[in-house]
């Protein structure tokens, strides 16, 4: 058994309440033990009725925990006359006692039952799940957004950077946690163990997870990262069965080249950039011949662009309609005018880039480093994106910097090179 696993094991059974055999509760008694919970003031009879609740939580079907939502959006609501009554006591009597109350009545009773339910052993894994229940219902009951921004603002607060322990994940990690790697991978699907282990176990490679202490055999985010001599330019090549590993004494560059977050029920909630961070700290200490730290990312929404202006752009048109390597190799220039009008120029209404993979990493404060084509080679690489992707370029010296002239000046950090490729390109094909 691995260390990780002893460990949430022994927490469980100094934790465990509930004696064994005990009924899951009726689906009547499910408001009466919330109530029960909120007015509760021991820890461990608060303990017992929050596993109780949990336990009834997981016998319901999709209807019964759609019902289940609805009552948490109304009968625990913040009464909103309240608010304002105090909101006035305040103001007319601003003292820590008026501020408190203030604090209470302006909180819907939700969130204290949440926090009450996190007593419970597991409890919090058990909140992410409820939480990936809730969103998969919010399309057909925006209603009940009210309670997502709850569980938003609390998991903000219990998942925040102090919290997260990085660990790294190599073929010694325990079996149960390497299944989830598997599993949970996102950019380029890991086929079998054997797969796993071309990632994990020669010298040129590391990968990084965060974990959180209240689910010690659940990764939140990990990273992949090919140790190299110089930047990359395909995936392919560096993922390839027969490909010779890097030795030591080449390594001159730390490639982040899959980042995949692990739990959809925690959304919103940002690990990246701590993560990378972090990373990119432990290489140079442990590894100082490392001095560059690039990306090879996806550009998962330029696809979709060209064949949006494919109409009006005869290059475009030509790139939509190519479907092999020869084909896409023969308009590699002026693809990558395409992709880089495309990664600069293209903006959501907040006037942020329209790419997300782009947005989350200028918005670390890395910079746009260079773009190459038949990069990605698989079906989903010419879906996406016509087999383009993108190095990201993180400078430890410039990052924040960078950082700064993004969020507040909308500034895109770009290399000598990139901009060329927009200056050169960025009108070839238009259709008159």
């Amino acid at each position: 058994m691995g260390r990780i696993a002893f460990f949430s094991d022994l927490m469980s059974t100094l934790f465990e309440r509930r004696p064994s055999g005990a009924k899951v509760p009726s689906r009547i008694a499910v408001a009466d033990l919330c109530e029960s919970l909120l007015s509760s003031k021991g820890e461990v009879s608060g303990t017992r009725i929050a596993q109780d609740i949990l336990a009834h939580y997981k016998a319901m079907d999709p209807a019964e925990r759609q019902e289940f939502f609805q009552g948490l959006a109304t009968a625990l609501d913040i009464d909103p006359d309240m608010v304002i009554n105090t909101a006035e006591s305040y103001r007319t009597e601003p003292t820590a006692l008026t501020l408190a109350a203030l604090f209470r009545q302006a909180e819907p009773r939700r969130q204290e039952l949440f926090r009450r339910l996190n007593h419970s052993p597991g409890g919090t894994a058990e909140l992410v799940r409820m939480r990936l229940d809730l969103l998969k219902i919010l399309p057909e009951a925006p209603e009940l957004e009210v309670i997502d921004v709850d569980f938003q603002h609390l998991f903000a607060s219990w998942f925040n950077r102090g919290f997260l322990v990085l660990r790294p994940i190599d073929w010694r990690t325990p079996a149960n946690i390497l299944e989830k790697i598997i599993q949970y991978e996102a950019v380029h699907a890991i086929n079998d163990w054997q797969d796993l282990q071309r990632r994990l176990l020669p010298a040129d490679r590391r990968c990084f997870a965060f974990f959180h202490p209240a689910m010690p055999e659940e990764p939140l985010i990990f990273v992949e990262v090919a140790l190299c001599e110089g930047v990359p330019g395909s995936v392919q090549d560096l993922l390839a069965e027969d490909r010779i590993p890097v030795t030591e004494t080449e390594f001159d560059t730390a490639v982040f080249y899959s980042i995949s977050n692990c739990q959809e029920g925690l959304r919103g909630v940002s690990f990246g950039n701590s993560l990378i961070k972090q990373v990119v700290e432990e290489l140079r200490r442990d590894i100082p011949s490392i001095s560059r730290f690039v990306t090879l990312s996806p550009v998962p929404g330029l696809g979709r662009w060209l064949r949006e202006v494919a109409a009006g752009n005869a290059v475009a048109e030509e790139v939509v309609k190519a479907t092999d390597v020869g084909a896409v190799e023969k308009l590699g220039l002026a693809l990558r005018g395409l992709a880089a009008e495309f990664l600069l120029t293209v903006k959501r209404s907040d006037d942020l880039p329209a790419d997300p993979v782009a947005r989350f990493h200028l918005g670390n404060g890395a910079l746009l480093h260079d773009i190459h084509v038949l990069a990605d080679t698989s079906a989903k690489g010419f879906q996406q994106s016509s087999t383009v992707m993108v190095n990201y370029l993180y400078d430890p010296e410039l990052v924040e910097q960078n950082h700064e002239n993004f969020i507040n000046n909308r500034n895109i950090a770009a290399s000598k090179q990139v901009l060329a490729l927009l200056s050169s390109e960025r009108t070839t094909g238009r259709k008159s």
